[in-house]
């Protein structure tokens, strides 16, 4: 997603200069979208990352259960 935001800023950017000599408002006004771009990509990351830690701690939690399960089986099966 961050590179198709930067590629998009980038694009964009040079549409600008092919087309003309560019001011420095439409060079702000390109700026200022990577910019948003990089805000955005930045908060997927955050959200992903968080999303990560979630299911690492759910699949620890699960393994957990597995293992009290396996030997509540085990100590059943001995007696």
């Amino acid at each position: 997603m961050k590179n198709a935001l930067i590629k998009a800023a980038s694009v964009a950017a040079f549409v600008v200069v092919a087309t003309g000599c560019a001011s420095t408002s439409q060079l702000d006004e390109v700026r200022g979208i990577a910019e948003a771009a990089q805000r955005t990509a930045n908060e997927a990351k955050q959200t992903a990352d968080s999303a990560q830690r979630t299911a690492n701690e759910a699949k620890r939690s699960a393994d957990e259960a597995n293992t009290k399960i396996d030997r509540a089986f085990k100590a059943s099966m001995q007696k």
